[in-house]
């Protein structure tokens, strides 16, 4: 024995190794092979493993550093950041506690700020509520909406649904990503898993698998709860994920929508529901060359202002631009468009 003692993150580690090479060893060739979405442990990688520099900057899983430093196929095609906040010229962040850019094509991060600070969501959760609506459940489904998903505080945000009302899940993801409806939220969380406990827990798993390991949920529609938080960098992850379904970026470029649907004695109901996005309702023009296809934006107490965006640049060049907790709209929508200049 050489009496080097191995600390239990290096015993976890060789663990793990020394059972894939076991794997390896007993299945041989010409076995049954099973394709996997994610084939390692993604609850556990930079945080529970050797990594110093990484580790000490919080950053998740996606990242995709493994204990040697490497990026595998997992992270391939994300942005990647080593550093929790980056300078970029004159750009001051100042009224946000938390920013960052991410050129989904160059797979860069031209500029961040506290990227892996844990800050409450508010209604940019709802982005992984429509992520997870879009994978669990069909668009034509028929939800009916229950008491308790019509039953809203008043102060919360609402797309006006009514108990008994019979909508399509596209149409209640109109009202959850245009009109951020917390009853419509509440309708898809309890459609897909009987209850909005219960999604919340879906919700994690998805979260977890897509490696926004910096976040937790509690809701489907992001009031504030202490457990309920996510960071910039996992957002972006979150959206980059919701992106990758035709619909939500349809859905969430749209300035206005008008649903039809029938109420609980089988009446007809209209009502049209707009973005709450200032770019995408005309209310603050995005910069020169700049054109926003969608995002989400969210605001509680706790939160402050926070947007999530989806555009391209004056180069034609695809970018994620996300603000988390600003102290006012007003320096929200002038910060969202220094970011997408970057």
């Amino acid at each position: 024995m050489s009496g080097v003692k191995c600390t239990d993150k290096q015993r976890r580690f060789r663990f793990a190794a020394f059972a894939a090479a076991g794997i390896l060893l007993f299945s041989g060739c010409g076995t049954k092979t099973y394709e996997m979405e994610h084939p390692y442990d993604v609850y556990g990688t930079s945080i529970h493993y050797e990594q110093p520099s990484a580790g000490e900057a919080g950053l998740s899983a996606a990242q995709g550093l493994t204990p040697a430093g490497n990026i595998p196929f997992f992270a391939q095609d994300l942005c990647i950041s080593e550093s929790a906040t980056t300078a970029s010229g004159t750009l001051d962040a100042s009224a946000a506690e938390a920013a960052g850019v991410f050129h989904l094509d160059e797979k860069t991060v031209p500029y961040a700020k506290n990227i892996f600070e844990k800050l409450y969501p508010a209604s940019t959760t709802k982005i992984l509520t429509a992520y997870v609506a879009l994978k669990h459940a069909d668009l034509n489904d028929t939800i009916t909406v229950s008491e308790q998903a019509a039953s809203q505080a008043g102060d919360s945000s609402v797309c006006g649904l009514r108990a008994g009302d019979r909508l399509s899940l596209r149409q209640l993801l109109y009202g959850l990503l245009l009109e951020s409806g917390n009853d419509a939220a509440d309708a898809i969380a309890q459609h897909i898993s009987g209850s909005a406990e219960s999604f919340a827990a879906l919700m994690n798993e998805e979260a977890a698998a897509l490696g926004a390991t910096n976040s937790h949920f509690t809701n489907p529609h992001g009031l504030h709860d202490e457990e309920h938080y996510t960071c910039v960098y996992d957002l972006y992850l979150l959206l980059n994920a919701a992106l990758q379904y035709e619909e939500f970026e349809t859905i969430t470029h749209t300035a206005k929508y008008t649903a039809s649907y029938q109420d609980a004695s089988g009446a007809l109901v209209t009502q049209e529901w707009e973005t709450t996005d200032k770019f995408l309702n005309g209310e603050i023009q995005a910069p020169e060359g700049v054109t926003v296809l969608g995002g989400k934006t969210g605001t509680t107490n706790a939160a402050g202002y926070c947007l999530a965006l989806y555009s391209k640049n004056a180069q034609a060049q695809r970018v994620i631009s996300i603000v988390m907790k600003a102290d006012s709209s007003e320096h929200l929508y002038t910060l969202m468009g220094e970011l997408m200049k970057q």
